[in-house]
This record gives structure tokens, C-alpha cells and sequence, in this order.
């Protein structure tokens, strides 16, 4: 095992963490936020067993996305926007669980971490079939085009799969003002994947081609 990879892995996940859990149990004010507690866990559970997997079977992938520093000034607009809006949402979730503005029945909680879980189930498959996956748009060196799996399905099924995570992490909050402001991702990955394509088409020989034999970018049929 590589002691500063894990080392690097844990003090990330550590902070994560902390930080997930200021911005929803200090606006609830309150520990019995007992959603805030579902997400924590089948959030952080998930990710900690899989970066273990990673260290192991492929700890380049797992350094690559820890290190990832976007270099684009557009792509760093589209982090920006990101962060805001999960800082926005967690902390109205916690002031909707404190002030009760719409408080919805627990069931609407557990269903929708049987909806996250399956897209971590989904992101894990998608990490699986694209060794090359990376947290920034580039082309790296001996890339080619994956066009098998869910790569047949859509051409960007990691944003598939965390539009699935996001939008289902609202109702595990209880928050349906939350939900509100989280269908703000929508245009903030449609920024991300317009960029992320013209890289790739650029740079990256047999993509263009690619985008004609597979139709859709992130929802089948849809998008």
C-alpha cells in the first residue's frame, strides 16, 4: 500500500466529512437531523470502500482523480457553480429540518437513498469501464475512445450517474427546496459537457465519429 496515496485519500474524505456535516447539522441546529446522518452515511461508507478498492486494483486511477486540477478557466466557472450550489442546498436543508417549511413523509428519504445508491452502483461501473476517467476535462497521453457498456448507451455517463446522485440527494434530506435548487446541475453540466467536447473532438482521435454512432450525451432518448 502506498502510505502517502492513503495518507492523501483519508485526509480528503476526513474533510469531506467535517465540512458535509457543518453545512447540515449547524443550519438544523440540531444532531437529530436523522436524514443528514442517512446521507453522511451512504455517501462517505460507499466512497471510503471504494477508494480502498482503488488503492489496491488501481491506485493510478485513484491518484489521478485526487490530484485533478482543472486547468480551464471554463471548467473552473463550472466547479465554482457547483460548489456554490451544494452549499446552498445542504445548508436550506438543514433550515427546512429545523423551521419544518415542507417536511415530507420519512418514506420519501429511504426512497431516495435506494435511488443514490444505485447510481453509485452505476459511477462504480462507469469508473470500472473507462480507466482513463479523469475529474478534469483533457486528453491524456494513449487515450482512446470506450464505446462499449454504458458508453454505448450515452457518451457521458459519468455525469449520468452523478445527475442521478444529486438530484436524489434532496429527497434523502427531506428538502424539497433543496431539489429546487439542484436541477440548477442541469445547466451546469450542459456547460461542462459542451466544453468537455470540443476537447475531446480536438484531441482525441476517433471522437467525432464516436458522437455519430452513440446519439446522446447523458439520458437515453432524452438528452
Amino acid at each position: 500500500m502506498d502510505a502517502k496515496l492513503f495518507t492523501q485519500a483519508i485526509t480528503k474524505v476526513l474533510a469531506g466529512i467535517l465540512l458535509t456535516g457543518l453545512l447540515l447539522f449547524l443550519p438544523a441546529w440540531s444532531f437529530s437531523y436523522w436524514q443528514g446522518w442517512l446521507l453522511m452515511g451512504i455517501l462517505f461508507i460507499p466512497m471510503i470502500v471504494a477508494g480502498f478498492i482503488l488503492m489496491f486494483k488501481n491506485p493510478d486511477l485513484l491518484r489521478k482523480r485526487l490530484n485533478a486540477k482543472e486547468e480551464q478557466s471554463e471548467q473552473k466557472t463550472v466547479l465554482l457553480l457547483s460548489g456554490l450550489m451544494f452549499l446552498a442546498a445542504f445548508v436550506v436543508a438543514g433550515l427546512n429540518f429545523r423551521f419544518g417549511w415542507i417536511v415530507l413523509p420519512d418514506w420519501v428519504s429511504y426512497a431516495g437513498a435506494v435511488v443514490f445508491l444505485t447510481g453509485y452502483v452505476l459511477y462504480a461501473e462507469v469508473l470500472r469501464e473507462n480507466t482513463y476517467l479523469s475529474r478534469t476535462v483533457e486528453v491524456q497521453k494513449d487515450q482512446e475512445v470506450i464505446d462499449t457498456g454504458l458508453y454505448g448507451v450515452v457518451r457521458h455517463p459519468m455525469y449520468m450517474t452523478t445527475l442521478l446522485l444529486f438530484l436524489s440527494m434532496p429527497f434523502v434530506l427531506g428538502s424539497v427546496l433543496s431539489f429546487v435548487i439542484m436541477l440548477a446541475y442541469i445547466p451546469i453540466i450542459a456547460k461542462r459537457i459542451r466544453n468537455e467536447e470540443k476537447v475531446l473532438e480536438e484531441g482525441l482521435k476517433g471522437y467525432s465519429a464516436y458522437k455519430e454512432r452513440v446519439k446522446h450525451k447523458v439520458l437515453p432518448f432524452i438528452w
